[in-house]
């Protein structure tokens, strides 16, 4: 992008977290992070992105406001804020400092003064202004016009106007939101997300993808047990969480000969158990088809009977792969809010039945033995009954919503 020498509107600056910790590796990060930004916006027109070492610069040229908005969902960025861009001079940083107070105090009521304070960074040293003599150059060009709303506090602000001097351009803003946080998502890895209809194993998914995972889904249907219908509300789970990373692939895995089996010559209360072992080897191999180095549930523990300490061994235990457990010290109340915050709340509530609730036992086993497992499926074809699974797998790819 050609930056002119004159003010440019419209422009978002997104500022980086963790990335800032990656010492040699960091620039991998900012190249992820880069193309994370270009894939969520790719539905805007008229959007360039660059980077200004630290930041990226987001010029939108057309709904600005609605970039900004997607921008918040992008993992990796720390916070953002609707700026000018001008010349790296001081009567054009204060020129647009006023401007920019004037909008944000246009949007305020005018109910008392308002603490208030101007902060300025350098970036370039070479500039010929200390960082507080700008802020008392800009402060003293600024407020006059604004004498009775505005009262400086350096300390407890509830309106900064923001300075960011660069080397080629300075950046001025009033307003500093949060971001998602966390690391671009693909810079760790892959994982492969069990997926549930229920509230826990979205808000897990995100989870992982927050802590630069980038997540494939797999769930299990259970045909003629449980409708299409279920599968259309995961299809739509997986949408909401898609507002999240670039790539969303749902796995479906055909369950019901492994639920059968299980029911025709297992112990009734070790059913969920062993449903849950077949479940983690048969993600096992979806993960390899996926190149993903780990798996992703949402248990917690001691929520149910099949999340205790001892039932949990047992279900791990069937896996060929770490399993990651991001909500296994998460209260339900706690799950329920990220899952509103995150927007799958109101999907996971639509009553459909899982496939956990097919042959379900009227006493489930609280305190597993492995060994009891292991004797149950003993006799099962295990081997067989995971390849139809495999072979029987379908794929749907998923755009956000």
């Amino acid at each position: 992008m050609t930056v002119s020498s004159g003010v440019e509107a419209d422009l978002i600056v997104a500022r980086y977290g963790e990335i800032w910790l990656k010492g040699k590796n960091r620039h991998e990060f900012e190249r992820k992070l880069l193309d994370n930004v270009r894939a969520a916006l790719r539905p805007f027109s008229g959007v360039e992105v660059r980077r200004d070492y630290g930041q990226l610069v987001v010029h939108a040229s057309r709904r600005p406001a609605a970039v900004a908005q997607r921008l918040e969902d992008v993992f990796g960025i720390a916070s953002l804020s609707p700026a000018r861009g001008v010349e790296p001079r001081a009567e054009a940083i204060a020129s647009a400092a006023a401007q920019a107070l004037d909008e944000a105090l246009a949007n305020r009521p005018d109910d008392g003064p308002i603490p208030f304070r101007v902060e300025v960074r350098r970036s370039d040293k070479t500039f010929p202004m200390t960082s507080m003599e700008l802020e008392i150059f800009v402060a003293e060009r600024v407020m006059p016009p604004h004498a009775s709303r505005l009262k400086v506090d350096l300390t407890r602000p509830e309106l900064t106007l923001g300075v960011n001097v660069r080397l080629d351009r300075a950046y001025v803003f009033a307003e500093r939101r949060p971001g998602a946080g966390g690391l671009p998502v693909g810079t760790i890895g892959r994982a492969v997300c069990l997926l549930s209809g229920g509230i826990d194993s979205p808000v897990a998914a995100w989870m992982a993808m927050k802590r630069g995972c980038s997540v494939a889904f797999l769930s299990f249907h259970s045909y003629p047990y449980i409708g299409e219908s279920s599968k259309r509300k995961l299809t739509n789970l997986v949408r909401a969480l898609a507002r999240y990373q670039p790539r969303n692939r749902l796995y479906f895995a055909p369950f019901t000969a492994v639920q059968e089996a299980i029911r025709d010559t297992a112990p009734e209360p070790y059913r969920t158990v062993l449903y849950r072992r077949m479940m983690q080897r048969i993600a096992t191999r979806v993960a390899r088809r996926e190149k993903a180095g780990v798996l992703v549930t949402g248990e917690s523990l001691g929520q149910v009977a099949s999340q205790t300490m001892e039932n949990l061994t047992c279900i791990g235990a069937a896996s060929g792969l770490p399993v990651l457990r991001p909500l296994i010290c998460f209260d339900k109340t706690e799950t329920i809010e990220r899952a509103r915050a995150i927007g799958t709340y109101d999907v996971s509530i639509q009553p459909e039945p899982d496939c956990c609730t097919v042959f379900q036992p009227a006493r489930p086993v609280i305190r597993g033995s492995l060994e009891r497992c292991e004797e149950a499926e003993a006799r099962l074809d295990v081997e067989a009954l995971v390849e139809d699974a495999v072979a029987g797998l379908e794929v749907v790819d998923v755009e956000a919503g």
